[in-house]
Formats: C-alpha cells, sequence, structure tokens
C-alpha cells in the first residue's frame, strides 16, 4: 500500500514513501524513486514462486530407484578423475603383503606363522620316526622273529626225520621205538613248523611261495618213501635200500635246500630293519635343535622391540620343545643301545648257533647215509668233515672272553662234538675192515662211546643254547621298544602345544600396534 506521509509535504521531495510493513513494530520506510522502480519491480517478479503441476508416473520394476538428489541408493560413487590424471589400478596383493612385511607387525605376523607351522610338521615328523621304530620293533617279536624261528625248526625237524628213517634202516629188520618215536616227532614238527612260517607269506614273494608248495607237496611224498622203505626191510627185500635211497635223495635235493632257502628269507626279514632300529633319529634331533634355536632366537627379537623381557608363550613353548628334544634323545640313544644289545649278545648268536645245528643234522644224515647207501662212502664222508670242521670253528668263536652268557651250554656242545668225531672215526674204521655190525652198532646204538649218544649231547647243548640266546634277544627288542613306546604320542601332543602357545604369546604384542 503506497500512502503519502501526512506530516510532509508530497510536493517538496517528488518521492514515494513505501510502507513496508511492521517488524516487530513500525520499520522504517524506504522511499522509491521513479529511477528505481523497475529494479524493484524486477526484484518482486523473481520473489514470484510459479508452481508446476507434476506429472505423477506409474513406477515400474525395470526402473532404478532414484533418490532426491539425482543418484541411485546403494550404488557407490567413484569419484571424479581430475583432469589430465589416468586412473590409478588398483595394488597387486603381493605388494601390499611386501609393505605389510616391512612393518613390525607384519613380521611378527610372518613370525608366528613360521613358528607354528615349523612346530607342527617338526612335531608330525617326529613322531612318525619314533611310530615307525616302535611298529617294526613290536612286528620283530610278535612276527617276524617267530616266523624265523618256525622256519628253523622245520630245516632241523626235517633233518633229524631224514637221520631217525636212515638209522631206523641200517639197524636191520624191526628198528627200535626210540627211533621210530623219534621220526615220527620229527615229522609232526616239521608239519607245525611249516604252518607256522607259512604265515605272513604275500603272494608277491614268489620264491617264498614256490618254497613253501615244494615243502607241502613233497613232504608226503618223502613219508611214503620212507614207509615203502621200511616195509621192505622188515620184509628183508633188497628194494628197501633203493627207496631209501630216493626218499634221501629227495630230502637232500629238493625238501632241505627248500627249507633252507626259506629259513634265509625268514631270517633276512629280522635283520632287514636293524639299519633302522639300530641307528639314533638324527634328522628328529636335527630339526628339534633348529626349533628350539628358532623359539629362543623369536623370545629375543619381542623382548628388544617390545620391551619386555619375558613372553610367557614363547617360554612354554621353549619349554615344551626342550622336553621333547630330551625325550626323543634319551628314549632314542636308551633304544638304539637295547636294539644294539640284541643284535650283538642275542640275533648273531642265535644265527650262528642256528646255523651249527643245521650243521650236525647234515652231519647226522651223512653219517648214517654212507652205512646205509654204498659206494657214496667218500663223499658223505667230506660232507661230513666239513660240517663238524664248521660247527668246531662257531663253537671256538663263543668260547673266547667277553662272549654272550652261554659258556656252559658252548663248553658242553664242544666237548660232545669232540666225542662224536672220535665215535664216527672210529665207526668208519670199522667199517672199513669189514666188521660193518660194530659200525653200525657204534653209529646207531644206544652205548655210551656211539655216536649216536654224542650226537644227541651235542644237539641238547645247541639248543640250549639257541633258547638262551633267542630270549635275550626277545628281552632286548622288547627293552627297545618300551623305551620309545609313547614318545610318538608325546613328540605330537607336545609341540602342539608349542605352536598353540606361540600363537598365544605373539597375538598380543602384534595387537598392541593396531
Amino acid at each position: 500500500m503506497v500512502t503519502g506521509d501526512p506530516g510532509a509535504d508530497p510536493n517538496s521531495s517528488g518521492r514515494l514513501r513505501t510502507w513496508v510493513g511492521p517488524r516487530r513494530g513500525f520499520g522504517h520506510v524506504r522511499s522509491r524513486g521513479p529511477e528505481n522502480r523497475d529494479d524493484a519491480d524486477s526484484r518482486d517478479s523473481s520473489r514470484t514462486r510459479v508452481r508446476r503441476p507434476r506429472v505423477l508416473r506409474p513406477a515400474t520394476a525395470a526402473e532404478p530407484e532414484v533418490g532426491p538428489d539425482g543418484l541411485h541408493p546403494g550404488v557407490p560413487i567413484r569419484p571424479p578423475v581430475p583432469a589430465g590424471e589416468a586412473p590409478v589400478a588398483p595394488s597387486s596383493p603381493f605388494l601390499s603383503m611386501r609393505e605389510m612385511v616391512g612393518t613390525t607387525p607384519g613380521r611378527l605376523l610372518v613370525i608366528t606363522a613360521v613358528l607354528v607351522m615349523a612346530a607342527v610338521v617338526i612335531g608330525a615328523y617326529g613322531s612318525n620316526v619314533m611310530t615307525r621304530r616302535t611298529t617294526a620293533l613290536s612286528t620283530i617279536i610278535t612276527d617276524t622273529e617267530p616266523i624265523a624261528q618256525s622256519a628253523q625248526v622245520l630245516y632241523s625237524s626235517l633233518s633229524i626225520a631224514d637221520a631217525s628213517a636212515n638209522a631206523a634202516f641200517i639197524s636191520g629188520g624191526l628198528e627200535s621205538p626210540e627211533l621210530r618215536s623219534r621220526y615220527n616227532d620229527a615229522i609232526a614238527t616239521a608239519s607245525q613248523a611249516l604252518i607256522q612260517a607259512a604265515s605272513g607269506t604275500t603272494i608277491e614273494n614268489q620264491q617264498v611261495r614256490s618254497d613253501l608248495d615244494t615243502l607241502s607237496m613233497q613232504l608226503p611224498v618223502y613219508t611214503g618213501l620212507i614207509e615203502t622203505a621200511r616195509t621192505n626191510n622188515r620184509q628183508g627185500n633188497p628194494v628197501g635200500s633203493s627207496y631209501l635211497g630216493m626218499a634221501s635223495n629227495l630230502m637232500q635235493s629238493t625238501i632241505l635246500p627248500a627249507a633252507e632257502r626259506l629259513y634265509e628269507k625268514r631270517w633276512d626279514a629280522i635283520t632287514r630293519p636293524d639299519g633302522t632300529i639300530s641307528q639314533p633319529p638324527w634328522g628328529a634331533y636335527v630339526l628339534l635343535t633348529l626349533l628350539v634355536v628358532m623359539l629362543v632366537a623369536t623370545h629375543v627379537y619381542v623382548a628388544r622391540h617390545t620391551r619386555r623381557r619375558f613372553n610367557v608363550g614363547i617360554l612354554v613353548a621353549i619349554v615344551c620343545v626342550a622336553l621333547v628334544f630330551i625325550w626323543v634323545l634319551i628314549g632314542g640313544l636308551a633304544s638304539v643301545s637295547a636294539a644294539h644289545r640284541a643284535t650283538t649278545d642275542g640275533l648273531t648268536p642265535l644265527r650262528d648257533l642256528t646255523e651249527a645245528r643245521i650243521l650236525i643234522q647234515k652231519g647226522r644224515s651223512d653219517e648214517t647215509l654212507s652205512l646205509a647207501r654204498h659206494g657214496d662212502e667218500d663223499t658223505l664222508e667230506s660232507d661230513f668233515v666239513s660240517s663238524a670242521d664248521h660247527v668246531t670253528v662257531i663253537l671256538q668263536r663263543y668260547q673266547q672272553p667277553g662272549s654272550p652268557d652261554i659258556g656252559d651250554s658252548v663248553d658242553s656242545a664242544s666237548r660232545a662234538l669232540a666225542q662224536w668225531r672220535s665215535s664216527h672215526a672210529l665207526a668208519g674204521s670199522r667199517a672199513s675192515t669189514g666188521d660193518f655190525a660194530s659200525a653200525v652198532r657204534l653209529t646207531v646204538g644206544s652205548g655210551a662211546d656211539g655216536s649216536s649218544q654224542a650226537y644227541a649231547t651235542l644237539d641238547r647243548a645247541l639248543v640250549e643254547a639257541i633258547d638262551h640266546t633267542r630270549t635275550t634277544f626277545r628281552d632286548d627288542i622288547n627293552t627297545a621298544r618300551v623305551l620309545i613306546g609313547y614318545t610318538g604320542a608325546g613328540v605330537v601332543t607336545l609341540t602342539v602345544l608349542a605352536a598353540i602357545a606361540t600363537a598365544i604369546g605373539m597375538f598380543p604384542r602384534i595387537r598392541e600396534y593396531r
């Protein structure tokens, strides 16, 4: 509303005053002359708002929702690239890792990861080494040695059966009950030992399987020939000697060689793991020492960089690994010592004495067969002397000072061997002069001065020594097994605890840098 000032002259200035309206009362009135009207009108018109009608459009599923600022909600906004600059490619993860390792927390994190992995891997390796040793020792006690012993009994029993059959034949007529019983017992023992020696044989071992097949098929043939020879001998038929020769040839050329090969294979199975059980676990010692050094170096490094003298977690890990090292060191060395003692005082004399017993069985067969078969006396005598000489060397070896505690048995065997050789020489002298009956009496008779009694005494002494050395071997092997029985489980348990303690001790130091 435009009015004039009632108290002023309207023609004094020619200007109009405009009343703007009260602003908490009356405000001042600004005059607006003709020269400012156009500017005022333009400002008034600029304040005028023009309402435009809103056009409502139906929303569709294909159209994205647009916010009030014209942007799509949820869509990240990429900052504009300044003019003249190329966009920066994302950095490589390997480069970022390198940068992280260059920092102190990054180095601590890498050290923690390396220590944890080293503890787990070294623990698994050490546990595997000790467990394999324990398994090898247990296998020797439960499987390998009993099977080897059965193979030795098989060979000896077959030789005893052959010698008993020859002795019964040359005695003429009806054999004594003692010889008959000895033959039957030897065949029964050989059959049982054959079954035990066949256990644990795999199809892949063709040589052992072939020898077992030979023994199982030819042993009944041999017993059949012996029964035929015995029947003809009772009836006084000369053909009995031919059947005995066929049976003895089958035993010497086919059955005993197969039994000897089986014996060698079974005993090789005992000595095969000897390199594993008789050497300390050097690899485990080296790796455990390296792990202790790594943990100690880490403790020193962390103490210098974090200004803390002790890190409980790393100290616990050091103690765990040190216990593992001491356990493996003492247990491993003690086990190796017991295994070495089992070899020197048990396995070696056991094999030598077993060989001596096999040789005397061969000698006995040669001695009795030389009286049953004419024409081969020189060859059989040479074989007997060779076997006796070899047995003498073996017995003298264990009569030396420092030998295993089998001196009494070896001395008894040496005296019996000397008596046997003397009786054999006397019987051979009688046979060469035509006194065949006296030669037979000295060879198969029950007299105190005969070969039969000396041979029986020698065999008993060797069996006693074999049993003693076998017991020594098994006891020492069992001691070696017990000394490291729980080492495998203890190693993996303590090394895992060391890994956990390392992580627990290092993570608080890493978090301090965040």
